[in-house]
């Protein structure tokens, strides 16, 4: 059978096993592979000589061939190819292996710009040598490239290979429709899209590969915001009014152990007065962790339930769906009200019977309440009588799955939850559809958790408030940026370091994986577990609940923990780097702690100076003097731009918000970009609501917010 015209399996080379390895990565069509973006480049233009070479990391230096090329046969079949080479600073002696047929590359008198380690030897380091380095000719009418893109790789995939196929894709960018209307590209002064693609991958210098991620930050936010004014469109038929009254919260709050706070009952009563009109309500409730905003959705829920309507709470991770069937389900039994959990572990039988009890018609035998992740848009999910949908951590889900669910709860009010404290002007371009309800009070009795931000040479007296805190019952986070070491080599630039201004020289990050060992060797009296995005869901949820369970003393980890199950018995949290998080994102890890009666402490840790004016001091020293979640939001808007609102930390992927990948505007730091696109993508609507006036753009939008199958298992 033939592959369809745009499958990766039409380039040159990829054969049924490559294919299968580029859909390791996501990559199934051409234009997949035209959006893998490179994950750092290869700094060559920064050339030096041989005196000023660092070692034990690569660099660049441009060498004329100083001797003829000679080979040698050792052990066996084994070849060396050798040949020195010289810059104004000193000679270099060039080893190849088992590559003879280089020995006519290298010409005498002909020079080459080599990248790799150069060894110093000899008693004053005055020798110099160079295994392998690749290299380019030296033409001075024939400039090379700065920057050389640098890939992520699955097994079975090679750079070169991945490269050629590049250069295949890119080919056809010459000739590419831009769906962006011209008017809107020439007023933001933004480049082609065929430039952007090509100057991503390829960048001709540092300029024109920042102005290739601005348009392409442009585009994800741009479709982001048509996707958003489309769906609202969709979401503006006529519901049925709930007969709800303040007294119907009674049993519920009979239930609780502590009285409700002002912030709680406000939003409470905003919910209320949203689901007695026949619009069907769009509200979101925002508010630090532990601020008591499940209570509000219980609330809702039990409105939807006593006006005999169903109501089903989508979670984005099994952790925390169990979490919120664990908390809620009790509450409901003793109302007489029965909930079920559905993810996708739910046995096959359960399965069957959650989706008939959903479907039955009968009042008196009829599901009322579903729990579960996106198993709830699998096929055969459906409502009998929709009254309410809620979804938490909504940036963590599509528009096209938030749509999805309410499509199977046709007029159903919705009410969304969020623990990002999302500053005023980001919500009104994310959620402009959205009433907003403000939890700014927390629970009589959260303590405030002392925060103290540190630097390396406090190493140790850390290690010894970890061991003494474990040694007192308590449980302990440890938060790292990375699974692993740094993804790029110090010599090479990280795609989000790229921005108008040159990146400044930044310190490597702590990895979760090699910090855990590190810890391990430290403090061997500790239990001490490890957890990441990359690990499989059942591993991942074994491990979080045997720290729930206090099996586990430390938890070093990702931000995975930042949607996760609730410790009381956690007290000391510490973050790694913290001057490469967003303020907001530190603020809910602080919130994993100080939630039971122990005494809490968050550290953050700095690997770079704290001392002056720098922009990380006085971002860190902002999280030591302030506890407003909405102030800090509104500080971290204006340091770091929306970039950090959209994703997590580096390791943790892409998130899918609205069916657009956000490869890129994840570390967008230009609030006005931002800004722009919506403002952009309002007025084009307004003017067009079925975009028929822009084909390519309709057609760009129709593909970005397909939803692919394994979205919603």
């Amino acid at each position: 059978m033939k592959a369809p015209e745009n499958s990766i399996r039409n380039l040159k080379g990829v054969g049924p096993a490559k294919a299968t390895a580029y859909e390791k990565l996501g990559i199934r069509t051409t234009e997949d592979l035209l959006y893998h973006f490179p994950r750092s480049y290869e700094n060559r233009g920064d050339v030096c000589l041989l005196c000023d070479a660092p070692e034990d990391q690569r660099c660049a230096l441009v060498l004329t061939v100083g001797t003829e090329p000679r080979s040698a046969r050792i052990r066996g079949r084994m070849t060396l190819l050798k040949f020195r080479a010289y810059d104004e600073s000193g000679t270099c002696e060039i080893t190849f292996f088992n590559q003879d047929y280089l020995k006519h590359r290298f010409l005498l008198g002909s020079t080459f710009r080599f990248w790799g380690k150069v060894q110093k030897t000899g008693k004053n380091k005055k020798s110099y040598k160079m295994l392998s380095p690749e290299s380019e000719e030296w033409r001075e009418d024939q400039p090379l490239p700065d920057l050389l893109p640098v890939y992520r790789l699955s097994e079975g995939l090679s750079p070169k290979l991945i490269g050629q196929n590049m250069e295949q894709v890119l080919a056809a960018t010459a000739t590419m429709t831009d769906p962006l209307p011209d008017h809107i590209r020439k007023e933001r002064r933004l480049a082609t899209l065929g430039f952007a693609l090509r100057n991503i991958h390829n960048p001709t210098d540092y300029i024109s590969l920042a102005a290739a991620k601005k348009r392409l930050i442009f585009d994800e936010f741009f479709l982001f915001a048509l996707g958003l004014a489309m769906t609202r469109e969709k979401g503006k038929e006529k519901g049925g009014a709930f007969a709800c009254t303040a007294a119907d919260l009674a049993p519920l709050t009979a239930q609780l152990p502590y009285e409700l706070t002002g912030a709680q009952k406000r939003a409470i009563a905003e919910i209320r007065a949203d689901m007695m009109t026949s619009t069907p309500m769009s509200r979101i409730v925002v508010g630090d962790v532990g601020c008591g905003k499940t209570v509000c959705a219980a609330a809702a829920m039990l409105f939807a339930v006593q006006s005999g309507r169903q109501a089903a709470l989508m979670a984005p991770t099994v952790i925390l769906a169990r979490q919120h069937f664990e908390d809620l389900s009790p509450i409901f039994q003793s109302l007489g009200i029965r909930a079920e959990l559905l993810i996708g572990a739910t046995t096959a039988a359960k399965k069957r019977k959650i989706k008939e009890a959903l479907l039955d018609e009968d009042p008196a035998t009829r599901l009322p309440i579903v729990i579960g992740t996106q198993a709830l848009l699998s096929d055969g999910v459906g409502f009998a009588a929709p009254g309410l949908i809620v979804t938490d951590e909504q940036h963590r889900f599509g528009v096209n799955q938030r749509a999805i669910l309410s499509e199977k709860a046709t007029h159903a009010h919705v009410l969304v939850m969020s623990a990002t404290p999302i500053p005023r002007s980001l919500a009104l371009a994310l959620y402009g559809d959205l009433s907003l309800s403000r939890i700014d009070e927390m629970p009589a009795g959260r303590q405030r958790v002392d925060t103290f931000v540190v630097d390396e040479s406090y190493r140790e007296r850390l290690n010894g408030f970890i061991e003494k805190n474990c040694a007192e019952g308590g449980q302990v986070y440890v938060v790292c940026p990375a699974v692993e070491e740094r993804d790029a080599e110090p010599d090479e630039l990280l795609l989000s370091e790229i921005g108008e201004e040159a990146p400044l020289e930044r310190a490597p990050l702590k990895a979760a994986v090699q910090y855990a060992e590190e810890l391990k060797a430290a403090l061997p009296t500790l239990s001490i577990g490890v957890v990441h995005g990359k690990m499989k869901s059942k591993e991942k949820e074994s491990i979080m609940q045997s720290f729930a369970a206090g099996e586990v003393q430390v938890l070093v980890s990702t931000t995975v923990i930042e949607v996760g199950v609730n410790v009381p018995n956690a007290c000391l949290m510490v973050v790694e780097n913290a001057e490469r998080f967003g303020l907001s994102q530190l603020h809910q890890l602080r919130g994993r702690v100080g939630r039971g009666k122990r005494k809490s402490y968050c550290v953050l840790m700095s690997a770079t100076s704290l001392a002056g004016e720098s922009t990380a001091a006085r971002r860190l020293a902002t999280m030591k003097a302030t506890y407003d979640g909405f102030e800090i939001a509104e500080k971290d808007l204006a340091l770091r731009g929306p970039g950090d609102f959209l994703s997590g930390a580096a390791d943790e992927g892409i998130r899918q918000s609205g069916g657009v990948k956000f490869r890129l505007a994840a570390l967008c730091d230009d609030t006005g970009l931002l800004s722009a696109a919506f403002e952009d993508a309002r007025a084009l609507t307004a003017a067009d609501s079925t975009l028929a006036s822009h084909p390519a753009l309709r057609t760009a939008l129709d593909r970005a917010f397909t939803l692919s199958p394994e979205t919603i298992n």
